[in-house]
């Protein structure tokens, strides 16, 4: 008889986190029932004593106040003890002399990393660099994967947290490399009309210059 492989569902964009239990720096915590009311950034790297994930570590700790105006938590995690993750973040504040504040968790088994997809073919045991982005309801709002090879950019990510924000306050949208978008800048983007009754108040709407639209599925307005 043959057996099907298992396989195990990985949470993805609209998912809700999954309840974890982890064990961290800073002691046993509930994910993401400790965060209730606040955004998480929540990311592996593929180990500690390693110079890209020391350079990204630093990073986000050199923006953590950035983070804080966000209403916004960092998390970390990779397949290493409590003890090493200790012993590296001690040497990262003597030789770099910057204090890592937030807690990382120690997933020795593997257990928490297999259950977020940040296990990659090709890397061993080690998690590739995951990154999920998740709001005040524990719902995954954003989900990168970037190689051992490639350095996260903190200001994608700062970028990325403020347009989830900005696009749940004014129920609108973020263009490409918003607010530095090359053609409507750092305006926003209303949703487009579902009807032809909305398609037509929209052209009125721009006759009156009361928005500002290239057509009627295509129209923006100042960020508020």
């Amino acid at each position: 008889m043959d057996h099907q492989p298992t396989t195990t569902y990985v949470p993805t964009i609209g998912d809700n986190f999954p309840n974890l239990t982890v064990h961290t720096t800073f002691g046993k915590k509930q994910i993401p029932q400790d965060y209730e009311g606040k955004w998480f950034v929540f990311f592996s790297h593929p180990g500690d004593f390693t110079p890209v994930c020391t350079t990204e570590f630093v990073s986000y700790a050199l923006h953590q106040n950035e983070f804080a105006d966000l209403n916004t938590e960092l998390i970390g995690l990779s397949i290493d003890t409590v003890f090493a993750h200790m012993k590296w973040i001690e040497w990262i504040n003597e030789t770099l002399e910057v204090p890592i504040t937030f807690p990382i968790i120690a997933d020795e088994l593997g257990v928490v990393a297999s259950q977020l997809g940040m296990l990659a073919k090709g890397v061993g045991t080690r998690t590739v660099r995951s990154v999920y982005i998740v709001d005040p309801r524990g719902k995954i709002r954003l989900k990168i994967i970037y190689p051992p090879e490639v350095g996260r950019n903190t200001h994608e990510i700062l970028r990325v947290l403020k347009a989830l924000q900005v696009a749940d306050k004014q129920k609108v949208s973020t263009p490409a490399n918003w607010p530095q978008n090359e053609i409507i800048h750092d305006k926003v983007i209303l949703a487009p009309p579902s009807t032809v009754i909305q398609a037509q108040k929209r052209i009125e709407q721009a006759k009156k210059e009361d928005l500002n639209c290239y057509d009627w599925w295509f129209c923006y307005r100042d960020f508020q």
